[in-house]
């Protein structure tokens, strides 16, 4: 969903002396270009864009929500807090093209039928957005985003929320789980996001759940979306199973803990994840990311566990049984809510773990 820096700054300065006052002719087109998914991390729910097509203007241009400097300052503490300004860009068309068939990722095309007048409006309206400070947002992952910017854009030149989320009985976590294909970046997402991704979905915010909507919505009875066409097809790219980046090598590892694991790598490894836990309730309060706030995998990599791990390298076996048993009770807690949760199959070996760990040390005889 974010364009890489290099590309986005070229499409900048390539439309720079386009003139935001320019007015299109009645042969104009506006068309919504959704852009195929990549394994980047970038690239990895896709990617919307605006055309705007005026052959009797010579005018082929896309404008692309998005974009960001990695020059700003504290640029990573500015991700994290989620203060990082985006921008939006345009440039044209075919250089939009050859980006996408260099990275061997799709173009599908969708021609909105609205009139002449609403194009000129929406044409007027992009370029203001360029040309101005207004060409700068606040990203909020799921609020938004380079979809939710052209959704709001297009839902205002209709002058009325016409384009709209039709996902029913599903909450944000399952309808990105699919697209996450790495399994650790797709664990290391899972566990970083809050409870407000487990609410339903109530925004359009990816851009193959736009698509879809496009391809649903009418006005008046008629269909807002005139022609869908892929105008640029990849490669079938197919990635290969590799046991190191799947599920499988998270078993082998902690199964190899919890067989040959003495007390020291018990310790290291508890310190490790109440570590974490820490780093969840941290950044949740620090950030502004509201997909952060409420962590409650912090039940599972819960930060009580350092006190665990002090108390079994001092071998107080008293306070290592009573830590043990609150952090149990916690962790059933975590179990309770997770059963209707889409990421329970890929954090089970964690629990699995902490229980069987955990258990020993309740039922061990002083």
């Amino acid at each position: 969903m974010i364009k890489k820096l290099l590309f986005t700054f070229l499409l900048f300065i390539s439309f720079l002396g386009f003139s935001q006052n320019s007015s299109l002719s009645n042969q104009a087109k506006v068309s919504i270009l959704t852009c195929g998914t990549g394994p980047e991390s970038y690239a990895m729910y896709g990617h919307t864009g605006i055309r705007i097509q005026d052959t009797a203007s010579g005018i082929d241009v896309v404008y692309n929500y998005g974009a960001f400097d990695f020059s700003t300052p504290n640029f990573i503490g500015r991700f994290v807090k989620g203060d990082l300004q985006y921008f939006v860009t345009n440039g044209s068309y075919i250089d939009f093209y050859y980006n996408y068939q260099a990275e061997n990722r799709e173009i599908i095309e969708q021609e909105l039928a609205i009139s002449s007048a609403q194009i000129n409006q929406l044409f007027q309206q992009l370029n203001a957005s360029v040309y101005s400070e207004e060409r700068f947002y606040t990203y909020k992952f799921i609020d938004r985003n380079c979809t939710t910017m052209v959704v709001d854009k297009i839902n205002t030149t209709l002058g009325k929320e016409y384009l709209k989320s039709r996902t029913t009985n599903q909450s944000y976590r399952e309808v990105l789980y699919p697209y996450m294909s790495d399994f650790y970046l797709k664990l290391g997402i899972q566990f970083i996001f809050g409870a407000k991704v487990d609410e339903p979905v109530t925004r359009l915010f990816l851009p193959y759940e736009f698509k879809k909507s496009l391809s649903q919505t009418k006005i008046q009875g008629k269909p807002i979306c005139t022609s869908t066409e892929t105008v640029l097809k990849a490669s079938n790219s197919s990635i290969p199973f590799a046991f190191w980046n799947s599920i499988y090598s998270l078993i082998t590892v902690l199964v190899i803990l919890a067989l040959f694991g003495k007390k020291g790598v018990q310790i290291g490894y508890f310190t490790v994840t109440g570590l974490l836990g820490v780093f969840f309730m941290v950044v949740g309060l620090y950030s502004m990311h509201e997909e952060l706030l409420w962590n409650y995998n912090a039940l599972l990599f819960n930060p009580l566990l350092i006190g665990y791990a002090w108390c079994l390298w001092k071998e107080n076996t008293k306070a290592a049984k009573l830590l043990a048993k609150i952090i149990a009770g916690c962790l059933a807690i975590y179990i309770v809510y997770m059963l209707d949760k889409i990421h329970l199959q890929i954090v089970w070996p964690f629990i699995v773990l902490h229980l069987y760990w955990l258990g020993k040390e309740v039922l061990k005889k002083n």
